[in-house]
């Protein structure tokens, strides 16, 4: 047992032989370093196929930023332009209203988007034009057939410059809108204009023709008002009495009005005519001042050269409801003149 201790704890070789090992010997180990192997080292040049794969590297993330350099300008364009179309910003609300996409104006009849800022810049323009006339300023070669207090009466009939007839045509749509489309305007009507305020506030077109007819009195529907029923109330107020009387008043057509409503009942015998008024159109922030009354004293006066017409003279055609009013004021007769456009020349 002792042995094995004792064997545990002797010193192994390289211990004894660095013992006996002398300072003065500590340099001289080369006949004891001979006995190991020795180990050489050895350096060698690296290929050329790793330096062209360094240079293909090299190139291709050279190759890479000149490309980003574009396409990542491109890529925030293209995400800036999908940013914009892709506005889904809501300007209203749908709730069931049949009008939800065009919404149509009472006054004027133009349709147009809500919300939209384009849509109603251009309503807004055009509703102007319609209630208060297109604008005009004025020609330098313009013909003035009379000058009132209110304005002035262009004529521009056919001959005269493209740019009036331009401005005719306008004024023609606007009218067609009311009167309908197609049948207005020819090349052989004169146009009347009315111009107030830098913007043209009524319009005749009138024509010549050769024969009209004069329409029955009782065709144009003669209303008589019958009383039916009163009623009588009274209200006592302490020492006042007040009386209140109801009278209840029933319109009777007659019965040739009845048998062709709508329809304009006229003599077979045709009188000679000259001038006929084929359309009168006001601007609806103009009616009820005179303007139609005033348009139609400059067709008298300047349509024939050298005569002027009596108001009983003129005839219309196709007149509507608003211009069978016009017509019972302005001649002052229940049968006027009426034509057809077949009796044009």
């Amino acid at each position: 047992m002792q042995s094995k201790i004792s064997a545990f704890f002797k010193p192994s070789s390289l211990e004894e032989s660095s013992s006996k090992l002398s300072p003065n010997s500590f340099f001289d180990v080369s006949e004891e370093l001979q006995e190991y192997p020795e180990i050489t080292v050895t350096y060698k040049r690296r290929t050329n196929s790793i330096k062209q794969c360094e240079i293909n590297s090299a190139s291709n993330c050279g190759q890479r930023d000149y490309e980003d350099k574009f396409t990542k300008p491109e890529q925030a364009k293209c995400s800036k332009n999908l940013n914009k179309k892709r506005n889904y910003a809501q300007l209203h609300l749908e709730v069931g209203q049949s009008n939800f996409l065009l919404h149509t104006c009472k006054t004027c009849g133009f349709k147009y988007a809500t919300g939209d800022e384009g849509d109603e810049k251009v309503h807004k323009t055009f509703h102007k034009n319609y209630t208060h006339g297109i604008p005009l300023k004025g020609w330098r070669s313009e013909r003035i057939v009379d000058t009132l207090e209110k304005g002035r009466v262009i004529l521009v009939q056919e001959g005269d410059p493209l740019a009036q007839h331009n401005k005719v045509q306008e004024v023609v749509e606007m009218m067609e809108m009311e009167l309908g489309n197609g049948w207005i305007l020819h090349k052989h009507c004169k146009v009347y204009l009315f111009i107030s305020s830098q913007r043209v506030s009524g319009c005749i077109v009138a024509e010549p023709i050769k024969k009209a007819y004069r329409i029955l009195s009782s065709a144009m529907g003669e209303i008589r008002s019958v009383s039916t029923k009163e009623k009588r109330r009274t209200l006592q107020f302490g020492g006042v009495s007040l009386e209140r009387e109801i009278i209840r008043r029933d319109t009777v057509k007659s019965p040739e009005e009845e048998s062709h409503d709508g329809v304009i009942l006229c003599k077979d015998e045709a009188l000679p005519a000259v001038c006929g008024i084929r359309a009168i159109w006001v601007t609806p922030s103009n009616r009820r001042k005179h303007i139609a009354s005033s348009l139609l004293d400059s067709v008298r006066k300047n349509f024939c050269t050298g005569s002027i017409l009596d108001r009983t003279e003129l005839a219309f055609s196709q007149p509507t409801s608003l211009g069978k009013a016009l017509i019972w004021s302005y001649t002052g007769v229940s049968s006027f003149l009426v034509y057809t456009t077949t009796d044009t020349e």
